[in-house]
């Protein structure tokens, strides 16, 4: 989901950075300057160790198959093997 939000800055600046980035993509570039300050760097190798964690990746297996179930008996049919 996006968030409009309005920045105010020097029109000298302002003119730098469309000159450098261009006036269309100055959004974009700036989100991506904020995303380097609060997305977490070890976020990847996180995701990568959970990975790897043979027991855990059946764990969750196990449990997405048995919710499968349980929505299946929910609406009164199978929904297995549809996909």
């Amino acid at each position: 989901m996006q968030k409009k939000m309005t920045i105010t800055m020097d029109e000298g600046a302002y003119e730098g950075l469309a000159h450098v980035v261009g006036r269309i993509k100055i959004s974009s570039f700036l989100e991506g300057l904020g995303r380097l300050h609060v997305i977490d760097k070890d976020l990847p190798e996180g995701y990568m160790a959970m990975r790897l964690d043979a027991k855990r990746e059946q764990e969750a297996l196990d449990w997405s198959v048995a919710l499968i179930g349980d929505a299946s008996h929910a609406v009164g049919r199978s929904v297995v093997g549809r996909f």
